[in-house]
């Protein structure tokens, strides 16, 4: 049995989703998609950091991010201290280095929830498309 176009694009696309959710779930290894989805105020907009910064992990537990405009170094180290990731920049004047901090047993446990909310969310995406 062959699925319609549209049906196998939209569980593709619910795929994509859940790919992307998890890529955003901080483990212990820097990864630029930790940190490109927060919003920063950008000459009077928020955007998201992808957008006004370039984002590179050099080390394994080292982010580096260095804006377009230097101007915008303390709006994105105040986006930074002010997520739920737990993250302390260092501001260098023209870029922000970002540790990332080992995982706590605790912390561990939380994300295991997390990961477990988007994968059933993501099931039951998948499921409705089945049944649509």
């Amino acid at each position: 049995m062959s699925l319609p176009s549209d049906t196998t694009a939209r569980l593709a696309q619910a795929v994509e989703h859940l790919h992307n959710e998890l890529a955003g779930v901080r483990t212990g290894r820097a990864t630029p998609a930790l940190v490109e989805h927060i919003k920063v105020e950008q000459y009077g907009t928020m955007v998201e950091l992808r957008a006004a910064a370039a984002i590179t992990a050099p080390e394994p537990r080292l982010l580096v991010i260095q804006p377009w405009d230097p101007s915008l170094v303390p709006a994105i180290e105040k986006a930074l201290q002010s997520s739920a990731l737990g993250f302390n920049p260092a501001n260098d004047g023209h870029f922000l280095r970002v540790p990332i901090p080992a995982l706590t047993a605790e912390r561990r446990q939380e994300l295991s929830k997390i990961v477990s909310e988007q994968g059933e969310r993501a099931r039951v995406a998948i499921r409705s498309i089945r049944e649509d």
